[in-house]
């Protein structure tokens, strides 16, 4: 499952994924795909970050790795995380005590700090993690705000790490080209987290086409190697995933209650809201979405403003797994992640489906 952009990156397979866990991004790399590591959980002070890319380094058997990171394309110079948590309204601060309250959602316990709390998403903290993460041998960059600051593009291709950015249009596409992209990750509307509303199948050509001839990949509702098939015949050199390793073994939910809710999930149970993190994201529905989806509510507020709302909630919620409200970022992938394997399990299937595909698709042509 190679192509021109895998085969220069050093993988085997034309499989990127993204995860918030080290041992997932490593196993993926260990198992022929690239390994991208989330970095919006990981603070500005960059010690935990450089610790587990230290982790990473030594568990991937030299196979490429990556890091994403969200950044933000324009600066606001000298906005400290402070002075966005004075702007959060107070109603909304009572509106998520009464939730909580109304579920007898414990306090954290004294002294314990929030676990779930994004900050990446500031400039100064993004650019602190790059600071980390370019002592590192990462190969490939990918941001999920669109184009990075020019300079951060300049410095990775001086240290030769691709960069590669999302698109949910033809037209972000387009200004990622001009911004000197490597790669462009086309995320449909089926996928998990921030995403746009047009569908893979659709989206996928019409970057590929929009961009050509920088290479693309294929995101949203990809979890089987026929999909995988189908996203390469639309023209992309590889896919992007990040749901299906939710449940692999690996992966460290740190809630089995999640786990579970995640495995009976079928295909309609995600919701594309904006109680999260204040942006569209596809997430398990949950009496939480519903809370902040409802009219009658305040309603979301924009980010980052929602996300340093919500954080302290979101990790009481986790710890003491509140079923009712207890939800993550998932894509309509999760119809599909009905039983807890390890990533080398999934990368079996996903390459044995791969070949069945391969192998319909020759038949039809009359070449078998």
């Amino acid at each position: 499952m190679q192509t021109e952009l895998s085969t220069a990156l050093g993988a085997r397979h034309a499989i990127f994924g993204f995860t918030p866990f080290p041992a997932v991004a490593a196993a993926i790399s260990r198992a022929g795909g690239v390994g991208v590591l989330g970095a919006v959980r990981y603070g500005a002070g960059g010690d935990d970050l450089a610790r587990d890319l230290e982790w990473l380094d030594r568990h991937t058997g030299g196979a490429p790795y990556g890091l994403d990171v969200v950044m933000p394309a324009k600066s606001v110079a000298g906005v400290t995380e402070a002075d966005v948590e004075a702007m959060i309204p107070a109603g909304h601060r009572a509106f998520v005590r009464d939730t909580l309250a109304a579920y007898d959602v414990p306090e954290l316990p004294e002294g314990e700090a929030p676990g779930w709390r994004i900050t990446g998403w500031m400039e100064d903290v993004a650019r602190a993690q790059l600071d980390t993460a370019f002592q590192y041998p990462v190969r490939l960059l990918a941001n999920a705000l669109g184009s990075p600051p020019a300079d951060v593009v300049e410095r990775a291709h001086r240290q030769g790490v691709l960069v590669a950015a999302l698109a949910g249009s033809a037209q972000h596409a387009e200004r990622h080209r001009r911004a000197g992209i490597d790669i462009v990750v086309a995320q449909g509307y089926e996928a998990g987290g921030h995403t746009g509303e047009i569908a893979t199948m659709v989206l996928t050509p019409e970057i590929v086409e929009a961009v050509a001839p920088l290479p693309v990949l294929a995101a949203g509702g990809i979890g089987s190697g026929e999909q995988i098939a189908a996203g390469l015949a639309l023209g992309a050199q590889g896919v992007w995933l990040g749901s299906i390793w939710l449940t692999t073994e690996e992966a460290e939910l740190g809630s089995r209650a999640l786990t579970a809710k995640l495995l009976a999930a079928g295909s309609g149970d995600t919701v594309r809201s904006r109680a999260l993190t204040g942006k569209p994201a596809r997430q398990l529905r949950t009496e939480w979405t519903d809370a902040w989806d409802d009219p009658a509510g305040p309603g979301p507020l924009p980010m980052p403003l929602q996300g340093l709302l919500v954080g302290e909630a979101v990790s009481r919620v986790q710890r003491y797994e509140v079923a009712p409200l207890l939800g993550t970022p998932v894509g309509q992938i999760v119809g599909r992640m009905t039983s807890e394997r390890s990533v080398a399990a999934v990368f079996d299937d996903l390459t044995r489906g791969f070949e069945r595909a391969m192998d319909r698709l020759n038949r039809i042509a009359g070449r078998v």
